[in-house]
């Protein structure tokens, strides 16, 4: 007896299968991460990304619509001189990430969402996320007030969008009170909210020059847990976050899916320097098909549930997708 339910039917064809695919990537929800430094260099551990600097990144955000990116995420990398131990270059105006956010802004203007990391590890000398008490541990409260003058001066500076990635308890609320205080109720707030100690950010430390001393498992989240990847998020959302991320992205999808069904703002996942890198060596060895593989991971990053994707090959992909 022949089967009479044949799902083999909506896959027959190319066009029956884009007729029928369930999960879509637009080119209007990748954004495209950007390392800016004072000067452009490649970065070894991450084929095809380089340190911009402040004249390249401008044609990057140009190419960025060009191709129909939903926005970019800026990183700014300072000169190791510049760096200490508060990290005052963060919220100082002539900061790296300041100038990297105007630079942008003068160059497209509002035809890009312009975000920004708001964390101190690229600009302290510990490369830690905040300040260090007498006992060498990042303070929590004592780096939340920093947070909220790096915000400020972000949104002075030109960003749509600041990105607090540090992890510290209550700092969505703190910088939202900052840019209301200071007239920027406009500047939206997207949160690290579940963010995991992983071995897959090897590649972003080379990419920011980072000087990180020890680890940051006392404040980042532990890989084998997942439902504090939903309460986490919770209490973001309950201090006024705009958007939620969950990074990384692909070994935590059921983490993405879980804080995709209990929210209703916008769902962000950052697919991570690890996960790129890995992609490219292993095409690069001729074990993979590269461009099936870039597209497979990404859609299944948007199919456990991310509106958004950050993702180091967001220009490519736009331009495959068109």
């Amino acid at each position: 007896m022949m089967p009479l339910i044949r799902p083999r039917r909506l896959r027959a064809t190319p066009a029956m299968r884009r007729l029928v695919a369930e999960t879509r990537l637009h080119p209007n929800q990748l954004v495209w991460p950007l390392f800016v430094g004072e000067d452009s260099a490649p970065i070894s551990s991450m084929p095809g990304v380089i340190r911009h600097d402040l004249t390249s990144v401008e044609e990057a955000a140009r190419k960025a619509v060009d191709a129909g990116l939903g926005g970019v995420m800026l990183f700014g990398v300072p000169d190791d001189a510049d760096k200490d131990e508060q990290g005052t270059q963060g919220w100082l105006p002539d900061g790296m990430g300041q100038r990297a956010a105007s630079a942008v802004r003068n160059a497209v203007g509002d035809e890009l969402v312009v975000m920004i990391d708001t964390c101190l590890d690229e600009f302290t000398t510990h490369g830690h996320c905040g300040v260090l008490d007498e006992h060498g541990g990042v303070d929590n409260d004592a780096t939340l007030e920093l947070y909220g003058r790096m915000a400020v001066a972000q949104a002075e500076a030109g960003a749509h969008v600041v990105s607090p990635s540090g992890m510290m308890d209550g700092q969505v609320a703190v910088i939202r009170e900052a840019l209301d205080a200071a007239g920027h109720s406009d500047v939206a707030i997207l949160a690290y909210a579940a963010k995991y100690a992983s071995a897959f950010y090897g590649p972003f430390r080379e990419a920011v020059s980072s000087t990180l001393q020890g680890d940051r498992r006392t404040y980042q989240q532990d890989p084998g847990n997942r439902r504090e990847g939903v309460r986490e998020a919770r209490l973001d959302l309950a201090e006024g976050a705009d958007m939620v991320m969950v990074k990384p992205a692909s070994h935590y999808l059921d983490v993405l899916a879980d804080v995709a069904a209990i929210t209703d703002v916008p769902v962000v996942a950052y697919q991570v320097s690890g996960e790129y890198a890995m992609i490219e060596a292993a095409a690069e060895r001729g074990w993979i098909d590269r461009q099936r593989a870039v597209e497979e991971s990404v859609t299944s990053i948007a199919r456990a549930g991310a509106d958004i994707v950050l993702t180091y090959w967001a220009l490519e992909l736009a331009r495959w997708l068109k």
